[in-house]
Formats: structure tokens, C-alpha cells, sequence
């Protein structure tokens, strides 16, 4: 076996609609089809062939954190299957490595069965914040690149990401985009961010929330009319807005409360779940917009109070994961199965499947 063989596998994962693929020394390479690992059948993967796939693809300034951390992340292009986000790491002193399939072609909302309209009101936004939240593989990158491309179809902006690696690559339209990687384009997250709000910017992509330095940074660019999207790992909007609180230290919380009530415009949290419908799956969607009542809740600190606003406001566009679910179930796109599988409140959700819901503390029939 040669390093040859990883261009096969990653055509052979394209080709079955793969969304990563999953390398391990000594073991058939893996792929991740509709949410779940299937298994090549083919021979081990020799762990010198893996070691050496590594060497020869990463870019040489790339080389040094290798070798220093064993671990790195870097792009990957291969003409006959596109363009893939690796990240490379040692295991018991072995190499695995994961690859994400990037898709050239940029979805749009009908592509992706999003709500357009609610969507829009964060593209649509003059500054501020908003987060896209959700596990790794959910969807969060595909989501913000379908409204950042919506921007460029229609409006004249200048947008620099700030990236590590590039996904999805923007061909300006109305707009200009400038998209630089962490360790090509430059060296560090914190430089690319301390230059980024004197590159004359109206919108800012920063490809992951990570600390104090990058909240803060994109805080002060919203607070001077630039608008920020960036992702989080949450589960909910409501961890989400706490996860952030987690940067600082008690005696700042509450600057940062007033801070964010101030520039936050939404938080969208997305899971994917097996279609009905057809091979694939359907992306569910938990959104806060930040309406005077949320914004007032989070000046406040009383972040407890954020998941029972999701379901009654429904004219900002805000819905909580359940009441997307219910739709989901009832739209005939996912099973009652997985809809519970994935609740966050699942005696709540199999009640609302019944017909039963609860107003004002009183049990309603439906």
C-alpha cells in the first residue's frame, strides 16, 4: 500500500456522499454516511503510509507544530474530489488522521430545508453577534457560509474570515470577500484578530469562538457597527450565552452581561437528523432572536429564564428545539423516534405528540 491509496479513499468517500472519513494505522479507513460509520473494505492502513501522507501534504510552515504538538490541522485538495479539512494527530504513537469533505458548491436556504426568513433577519443585521452553535458535524459551517453567500448575492460588503482551515471558498460578487487561514495567511488567531477591525471590514467571520481574547475582540467589533457570525460548541441557546460567561472571571460577568445584551442578535444551535423523506438528513434548528425581552434577560443575568421564552415567542422568529422537532415530526420529515431521541425535554415533546400541551400551568388538548 502507498500514500495513493488515501486519494482513492477520499474519491470512494465522494462518491458515496460521505461526510468524513475516519483513518486509523493498522485499521480499513471509515466513513461517516448519514450520521454513521461504515467501514472500507479494504486492507489496514499501514502506519508508515499514513505518517508519510502527512509529511508530504502538510504545508511546510505547517510542519513545525507537527512535530512539536502531534497534531495539526491543514487543507486538502484533491482534483478529482474536492477540497477537505484534515486534522492529523498521534495515537499510542501511531498517526490517525480525519478528513471533512468541503463541498465546493455553496447551498442555499431551500437547498438546506432552512427557515429563510428568520435566517435573513440575522444577514440582514447592521452589527452585532451571532452565533451557530452545535456538535462538530452538525452543519454550523454549512449554515453560516448559506447566509454569508446570500450576502454576497445581494449585498455590497467587504467580508474577511478569519479561518483554520478555509471551508467553503466565496467568489465575490456584490460583495468582496477576503478569507485568510490561521498558519498560511497568518500565524495566529490572535494576530489575524488584532488586525482584523483595521482592515475596514462591515462583516467579520471568525470560523470558532475559542477564548476571552476572540469573545472580546468580537464584541468590541460589533459595538463599533461591524456585524460578527461565528460558532460555538452548545447544545442549546441557552448554554450557549453561559458557555461565553465562562471566558471570564466572576468579577466581569457583569460587564459582560450589559455588553452582550447590547450587541448579541441571535444564537442558532443546529442538530442533523435522519430524513423520512429521503437518503439524507434533515437539519433541526433551535433559534433565539434577540428580542427586547431575551436582551433584557441576559443584562440581567437570568439566563435561566432563556429556554421558556423560546416557545412563546413566536413573531421574532425564536422556537425552541422541541417545537422544531414537533413541526419535524408532523411534517412527516423525521420519526417520532429520533424527534424523541434528540429532545432536550422528551415526556414534553411525546405529551405535545399526543396532543397535549401545557398553557399557563393548565393541561390543553389538542
Amino acid at each position: 500500500m502507498s500514500v495513493e491509496i488515501f486519494d482513492e479513499l477520499l474519491q470512494l468517500a465522494v462518491q458515496n456522499g460521505a461526510s468524513d472519513i475516519v483513518v486509523k494505522s493498522d485499521k480499513p479507513g471509515m466513513l461517516r454516511i448519514n450520521g454513521g460509520l461504515e467501514e472500507v473494505d479494504m486492507e489496514p492502513i499501514d502506519g508508515e503510509d499514513a505518517l508519510a501522507f502527512v509529511e508530504q501534504s502538510l504545508p511546510e510552515n505547517f510542519r513545525e507544530i507537527w512535530e512539536m504538538e502531534g497534531q495539526v490541522d491543514f487543507a486538502y485538495f484533491l482534483e478529482q474530489a474536492g477540497r477537505f479539512r484534515v486534522n492529523a494527530f498521534l495515537q499510542r504513537g501511531s498517526v490517525s488522521m480525519v478528513f471533512r469533505h468541503i463541498k465546493s458548491k455553496i447551498p442555499n436556504f431551500k437547498d438546506l430545508g432552512l427557515d429563510e426568513n428568520t435566517l435573513l433577519q440575522f444577514a440582514n443585521a447592521k452589527d452585532g453577534i451571532v452565533l451557530i452553535c452545535g456538535a462538530t458535524g452538525s452543519g454550523k459551517s454549512t449554515t453560516m457560509a448559506c447566509m454569508l453567500n446570500w450576502i454576497n448575492q445581494n449585498a455590497e460588503k467587504h467580508v474577511v474570515t478569519l479561518e483554520d482551515p478555509i471551508e467553503y471558498n466565496f467568489i465575490d460578487d456584490k460583495s468582496v470577500f477576503n478569507q485568510r487561514e490561521i498558519g498560511i495567511d497568518t500565524p495566529s488567531f490572535k494576530k489575524a484578530l488584532r488586525a482584523v477591525l483595521r482592515q475596514n471590514p462591515d462583516i467579520i467571520l471568525i470560523g470558532e469562538m475559542r477564548d476571552s481574547d476572540t469573545f472580546e475582540t468580537a464584541m468590541s467589533a460589533a459595538e463599533t457597527g461591524h456585524l460578527v457570525f461565528t460558532t460555538l460548541h452548545a447544545a442549546s441557546a441557552q448554554q450557549a450565552i453561559m458557555r461565553l460567561f465562562e471566558y471570564f472571571p466572576p468579577e466581569k460577568h457583569e460587564l459582560v452581561q450589559r455588553k452582550l445584551s447590547e450587541c448579541l442578535r441571535g444564537v442558532i444551535v443546529q442538530k442533523l437528523l435522519p430524513s423520512l423523506e429521503e437518503d439524507s438528513r434533515v437539519p433541526a434548528q433551535e433559534i433565539m432572536v434577540a428580542d427586547s425581552t431575551i436582551m433584557s434577560m441576559i443584562k440581567e443575568g437570568k439566563f435561566d429564564k432563556i429556554q421558556s421564552l423560546l416557545d412563546v415567542s413566536p413573531e421574532s422568529g425564536s422556537r425552541s428545539f422541541n417545537k422544531e422537532l414537533f413541526r419535524l415530526v408532523k411534517e412527516g420529515k423525521i420519526s417520532k423516534g429520533d424527534a424523541l431521541r434528540n429532545s432536550p425535554n422528551r415526556q414534553a415533546l411525546d405529551m405535545n405528540l399526543k396532543g397535549i400541551f401545557l398553557s399557563d400551568s393548565r393541561i390543553v388538548g389538542n
